[in-house]
């Protein structure tokens, strides 16, 4: 070796006691004791020793090497805090200061753990564009233009053929086209609407889930929705399915849970109705297997949509959509 560890250890603190600041200690720290310090080289080459030398070589450089650490760690302490106060004095009375750690954000959480539920029971997660056409937002979906039903959007136009997406079911005809059945998937993300109050607002995140394939039935969907309410929130939490009308779906359904406020005696939040309304469903129209040629009479399949906002105010007992945006740490760090 071209130094003994004795060697390297003097020239270690002759050049410890010259440093005058933080930043030269921290240079001797990578030059003795980094990745390809002196010290460090020192250790891998203790196997070019003689057998017989290597014990004490390993025990002294591990010495040195613990030694320079202390010493190096001492000294940049040293520099720091004076470097840190005025006129080389601290004020003992002042308050410390505390470190504050991030969350998840509660939107975030809710997505993760609703995609994990359907992850679990068979499904992929696929995304889309939250810039969209007008194919495949409306016409794709069996809303072709002029219809009724686009009166219930409030849709960001950008241009006249092209719009800032107002639910993730856009996902369907894309997903279809590419892909023969079965298909199983869930597509989160934003999705835009000319709407803002205390329950809705002009960007929010929605959940589309599609399965099809030969002889799924109402029933199929019925099953799904139930084991994601149950692991959602718990096993005691009912459900009902009212008729509803979604052009993409025909059958089409409102799914409703017992509020899980009052457990279905009745609240302000329910209305008295002791029900809350947490998604929509249905089986896919066969005008929208039409768009992307499937054929009809051999594929069945069914489809949901549920606000993710929506999913986490039921789940934390939140009043005000808008919290969720307002950036205010108090409340995003309860989650």
């Amino acid at each position: 070796m071209e130094k003994t560890i004795e060697q390297i250890e003097e020239e270690a603190l002759k050049e410890l006691e010259a440093s005058t600041n933080a930043e030269s200690i921290r240079a001797l720290s990578i030059k003795y004791l980094g990745r390809k310090g002196l010290v460090t080289r020192f250790l891998r080459n203790i196997s070019n020793l003689q057998q017989e030398k290597r014990p004490e070589a390993g025990r002294k450089a591990n010495e040195t090497k613990n030694h320079l650490e202390a010493l190096f760690r001492q000294s940049l302490k040293q520099f720091e805090t004076v470097s840190h106060q005025p006129n080389g004095q601290v004020d003992v009375s002042l308050p410390g200061r505390s470190v504050r750690y991030g969350s998840i954000h509660p939107i975030t959480l809710i997505t993760q753990q609703i995609c994990n539920i359907f992850i679990r029971l068979g499904f992929d997660i696929v995304e889309g564009p939250e810039v969209e056409t007008d194919y495949y937002n409306f016409e794709a979906l069996n809303i072709p233009k002029n219809h009724p039903a686009r009166d219930m959007q409030d849709t960001f136009y950008i241009s006249e053929n092209v719009v800032l997406r107002t639910h993730t079911s856009p996902t369907q005809p894309r997903i279809m086209e590419k892909q023969r059945p079965p298909v199983r998937i869930i597509a989160p993300g934003k999705v835009y609407r000319c709407d803002s109050d205390l329950t809705h607002t002009p960007m929010f995140h929605q959940i589309e889930g599609l399965l099809v394939d030969r002889n799924v039935s109402f029933g199929d969907l019925k099953g799904v929705l139930t084991a994601f309410v149950h692991q959602m929130f718990d096993e005691e939490t009912s459900l009902r399915f009212r008729p509803s009308f979604f052009p993409f779906t025909e059958p089409s359904a409102e799914v409703d849970i017992r509020c899980v406020m009052c457990k279905g005696d009745g609240c302000r939040v329910c209305s008295k109705t002791g029900w809350l309304e947490v998604l929509g469903a249905g089986m896919v129209h066969p005008a929208v297997f039409e768009n992307v040629e499937y054929d009809t009479t051999h594929y069945t399949g069914f489809a949901f949509g549920m606000g993710v906002e929506r999913i986490a105010m039921l789940k934390y007992g939140i009043d005000d959509i808008r919290k969720f945006f307002e950036n205010d740490l108090r409340f995003l760090g309860q989650f």
